[in-house]
């Protein structure tokens, strides 16, 4: 039967340390899954929701964006997919009396985990000004409060609306809409802090910032790289694609600074061969030090180059743009220099090229150990001249595959949740519903937090998210929000972001991917686009856990009615009553999505159109594929410092924490722990189990500390730790973002240790 919450924060600070596993999956997952599954839901529940997970009549897991192939298991989920839903479909319940127990105080001295494991908040509630706890109010008077304050702005440029990669399609449309026609473009969102460097640089190069593979793709190819990507923790469906690719002949390279168990053994808990003994993935593990990828795949492309037939010349003269000076920036590399960029040795280059060479299909996959460095975008770029080298983009089997984490993260995009949206899709968005865009940029996650930081920023509005835990400098990030006159949060459930708040606060409960979905139309679904371009239906089979949750679209669109008053000629009700409205309209403002509700309707949904997969057309400013030749850059280390990566734990799905363990590392009952090469702490005294404060270094000289951590001696590379965030997220300058993207360098943080105690 499910349990009651914590009522006390468990101690975090003494974890247990023992062997990491090297299998991912197996038996161990299935139990782990289904007793926290049981603890929030209870076995009849249980077993009622997740048999509809990721089904083609049911609901899209609320957790990665990994897709489904057309077959489908009975448990087409993961571990931690199985949490996520449990999380959302937990019996545990957060009532107007919980916040009169709690004032804000209380709230915010709480961890994150313990936010979470309260339940789903059943009601809208309120801080006013100067009050010391949340209160129920009315939907009419959240909205009304909204609207006053949003009226009350100088600018429309005052208003930031952030949106988390959980919303749907249907909701991420009508806000962006309602942004628009309120006036800004400040539409920041998750995705300018994961892969925004992916979109920038594929752009650019092949003219979509989308991956140009499918599932069939990685089943098919020679050789799929995974590169700076824990598919075991972050994507775990992913593994069942790599051991199909496997066993159909393909190699695998990993690429990483830590060894991760998924990419050692796959135990596919889907078949007795799994359950038992297990898939070897891994056929090359390059452990290369952070931030080291693009001088690694600049002198993997010098050796394509000078070996005889390796080119794919008429891919190239046929389709590609700026060949000749990548070819001379190429040349150029230094095979001492790149050894020390990346901590590789030779015979592991060679061998990786070896592979390289004897592949006809290549796939590159990767996350953010690539995209969140200052020199992401350039290397990410160096991954596209690899693959066109070889015709390795818009043929079968071959491609770029950046893995998206939160389920409709690309969706959101799709549907015009971005800051800087292109012409044509704001000449079709007002020829649709006669209105007039701003034509001006607005503002990313960084920007956005300047501007409440420096007072140009006054309204904060977020459709999901754990904005303050997900971003980077948290004092910097509190500090700016406090400042703020009115922060919403849309949410399930509590988290940090709603105990640090703006001069008033709402809290606006909705439904989840798991609730059902009933408006004056009848029942609704709504939709979502995986990491691979498919777009399918989501639907609810659970009773809502309030009947005072609205959804996100009937949010959206009672906000609107609110603040655009009689002067919108939208018509918000028809979009609240029945969401195949917002589709219709949805099919005459993005391409790919004309006839969208006919085509949905089919089981399984459909494939958005991809030029250069679909084609071999490049829709970029050159009509080709373009090589890039930017210079090769690594970060240097001082003397005394380590290299920091922040990252996700197992028990943990981006700031949601799940549990205080993190099985595939060997770390049980605790997050404050920095891993740290044992030669590198030897060097720099540090003792395994001691104590440390984790300092980091930027130009600005800004001391950022993250007090009170557990030095766990582990095999990372030499030179690099790693901690877990969003902790460690306060180490992580403001400023310190990838050139182009803008994206926080979360991967690549200098830090020095200073001790604190022994025990």
């Amino acid at each position: 039967m499910a349990t009651k919450p914590p009522t006390g924060d468990p101690v975090q600070d003494a974890p247990q340390v023992g062997p990491a596993p090297h299998a991912a999956a197996g038996l161990p997952a299935v139990a782990h899954s289904l007793r926290i599954a049981q603890q929030q839901m209870g076995v009849r529940r249980t077993a009622r929701t997740l048999l509809k997970v990721n089904q083609k009549d049911g609901f899209d897991c609320p957790g990665c964006a990994w897709p489904e192939g057309d077959e489908r298991h009975t448990a087409e989920f993961c571990e931690n997919g199985a949490k996520a839903v449990a999380e959302e479909a937990t019996l545990r319940r957060v009532t107007p009396d919980f916040f009169a127990a709690h004032p804000l105080a209380d709230l915010a001295g709480r961890s994150g985990y313990w936010l979470g494991q309260q339940g789903r908040i059943t009601h809208p509630v309120y801080l006013p000004e100067g009050a010391d706890r949340y209160e129920a109010v009315t939907w009419e008077r959240a909205f009304a409060i909204i609207a006053e304050e949003l009226r009350a702005l100088d600018s429309p440029d005052e208003a930031l609306f952030y949106t988390s990669g959980r919303t749907s399609n249907e909701a991420a449309f009508l806000l962006q809409l309602l942004a628009r026609e309120f006036g800004t473009n400040n539409l920041p969102d998750c995705s300018n802090m994961c892969h925004e460097s992916s979109g920038s640089a594929l752009t650019e190069t092949i003219g979509i910032g989308k991956g140009s593979v499918s599932l069939d793709d990685l089943h098919q190819a020679d050789l799929i790289i995974v590169a700076g990507q824990n598919p075991g923790t972050n994507h775990p469906r992913m593994l069942s694609a790599l051991e199909k690719a496997k066993n159909s002949g393909a190699k695998i390279i990993s690429v990483n600074p830590l060894p991760e168990a998924g990419l050692e053994r796959f135990k596919n808990p889907q078949t007795p061969h799994g359950m038992l003994k297990g898939t070897a993935l891994n056929d090359l593990f390059l452990q290369i030090r952070i931030g080291g990828d693009q001088a690694l795949f600049r002198l993997l492309n010098k050796l394509v180059l000078t070996t005889e037939g390796a080119v794919d010349t008429a891919f190239v003269a046929e389709h590609t743009h700026g060949y000749e000076e990548f070819a001379r920036a190429a040349e150029t590399v230094d095979w001492d220099e790149t050894l020390t960029a990346t901590g590789l040795t030779r015979a592991e280059i060679e061998q990786a090229l070896t592979l390289v060479l004897a592949s006809k299909r290549t796939i590159v996959c990767w996350a953010m150990g690539l995209t969140q460095h200052k020199h992401s975008v350039p290397t990410i770029r160096e991954v596209v001249n690899f693959l066109l080298l070889r015709g390795n983009i818009g043929r079968p089997g071959a491609g770029v595959c950046p893995v998206r984490g939160h389920s409709n993260v690309q969706g959101d995009r799709t549907m015009g949740i971005f800051e800087r949206p292109a012409p044509a899709f704001l000449d079709a968005l007002d020829k649709e519903f006669g209105i007039t865009s701003p034509r001006h940029h607005g503002l990313d996650v960084v920007r956005s937090i300047q501007a409440l930081r420096d007072g140009d920023a006054k309204v904060f509005f977020a459709m999901g998210g754990n904005f303050v835990a997900a971003t980077p400098d948290t004092a910097v990030t509190e500090t700016a929000m406090r400042r703020a006159r009115l922060t919403v949060h849309v949410s399930t459930k509590l988290n940090r972001s709603h105990a640090v708040t703006g001069t008033r606060a709402l809290i606006l409960p909705t439904l989840g991917r798991t609730d059902k979905d009933v408006q004056a139309g009848g029942k609704q679904f709504v939709t979502v686009e995986d990491s691979m371009g498919m777009v399918h239906a989501s639907r609810g089979n659970l009773t809502p856990a309030s009947p005072h949750l609205l959804s996100e679209p009937a949010i959206v669109a009672r906000l609107a009615r609110a603040v655009l008053g009689a002067g919108s000629r939208t018509d918000w009700e028809a979009f609240e009553r029945d969401y195949a409205t917002i589709r219709d309209r949805i099919s005459r403002v993005v391409p790919g999505f004309e006839d969208f509700n006919t085509r949905i309707a089919r089981p399984g949904g459909f494939t958005l159109p991809h030029a250069p997969r679909d084609e071999r057309r490049f829709p970029t400013t050159t009509g080709r594929a373009n090589f890039t030749a930017a210079p090769v850059e690594y970060p240097e280390l001082p003397d005394g410092r380590l290299l920091l990566q922040t990252l996700r734990s197992h028990d943990q799905y981006n700031t949601t924490i799940y549990g205080l363990d993190d099985r595939y590392r060997g770390i049980k009952g605790g997050r404050r722990i920095v891993m740290v090469n044992p030669q590198d702490a030897a060097a720099l005294g540090l003792a395994d189990g001691a104590y440390t404060d984790l300092v980091s270094e930027w130009k600005d000289d800004v001391e950022r500390r993250a007090d009170g951590f557990r030095i766990v001696h582990y095999p990372t590379a030499r030179g690099c730790a790693a901690a877990y965030y969003p902790e460690t997220n306060v180490l992580v300058p403001l400023d310190s973002t990838a050139d182009t993207s803008n994206t926080p360098a979360s991967k690549s943080v200098v830090v020095r240790f200073e001790n604190t105690r022994s025990d």
